[in-house]
């Protein structure tokens, strides 16, 4: 499975970790990890992934692939500044939201319109079908994980 996250681009040391627990546990349990591939959430997911040898994919927002995250195995450019959100969302099949601010808020939104189910941890509060709220890393990958095979 393919499984979106997103999130903060700059994060404390504790949302750090916990996004690079969300990789490993991804990566572990053999699944691919799509994000925005740059800083903050997106390098720890990518991080923790990595150490899986998990495939890490980053839709890039501008159009040079060496901006990505040293932990991104497969970088794209798009040129699209914050249009990309749409492009990150819809190429998981489920998402895991950490942290964030409006970029992550616009996800989030992208999301529910794509049906995509949606764990968050320590982000935006949503009061709407398709989005639950976790507590830990490995809620957030036992609850998209459930809700993908329930589909």
């Amino acid at each position: 499975m393919r499984v979106s996250v997103i999130g903060g681009s700059g994060v404390g040391a504790e949302t750090y970790e916990r996004a690079v627990e969300v990789g490993r546990l991804l990566g572990e349990r053999g699944h691919t990890v799509v994000c925005g591939g740059l800083t903050g959430v997106m390098e720890a997911v990518c991080k923790g992934a990595s150490g899986t040898g998990a495939e890490t994919i980053g839709i890039l927002p501008g159009e040079d692939r060496d901006a990505a995250n040293e932990w991104v195995v497969t970088p794209i450019a798009t040129g699209l500044g914050h249009a990309r959100n749409s492009l990150v969302v819809c190429n998981g099949d489920a998402v895991v939201a950490i942290d964030g601010a409006a970029g992550t808020l616009s996800e989030l939104g992208l999301a529910l319109a794509f049906h995509r189910p949606i764990a968050g941890l320590g982000t935006h509060e949503i009061d709407l079908e398709g989005f639950e709220a976790v507590g830990t890393p490995i809620e957030a990958v036992e609850h998209v994980e459930r809700t993908v095979e329930e589909r």
